[in-house]
């Protein structure tokens, strides 16, 4: 899935956010203000207690609270210990209309995943 990688989204001058093995990143639930981009380590996205998917570096994720301004659909825990690179909202919004590859690996991010869940794959 090279294409619809975030790696320059996590360049070295860019704000960070560290989280321990075990921590839980976010809550199914919560409001939203903000994707993350993983710059190094591997995150658990759970619903209940069903595994999701286990994410790489270089990708995103949170991303769907804000396109649809709902709650978050999932809990996101750091399974090794994570640097992530926060996407506010209004970063997000500035990216996606002036970037029309951004929003493209977006898209394909998201239809990547809808794929995986119709085919009952977790």
């Amino acid at each position: 899935m090279a294409d619809a990688s975030f790696s320059l989204l996590t360049g070295n001058d860019i704000e960070t956010r560290l989280v321990r093995a075990g921590g839980v990143i976010f809550r199914e639930g919560e409001q939203a203000n903000e994707l993350f981009v993983i710059k190094s380590g591997y995150v658990r996205i759970q619903v209940g207690n069903k595994t999701m998917a286990d994410l790489p570096a270089n990708t995103i994720f949170g991303e769907m609270a804000l396109i649809d301004n709902e709650p978050r659909s999932a809990t996101a825990t750091a399974l090794t210990d994570v640097e992530l690179v926060p996407v506010s909202e209004k970063q997000f919004l500035f990216l996606v209309s002036q970037t029309p590859h951004f929003a493209l690996k977006v898209m394909r991010t998201l239809a990547q995943r809808l794929r995986t869940m119709n085919k009952g794959v977790y």
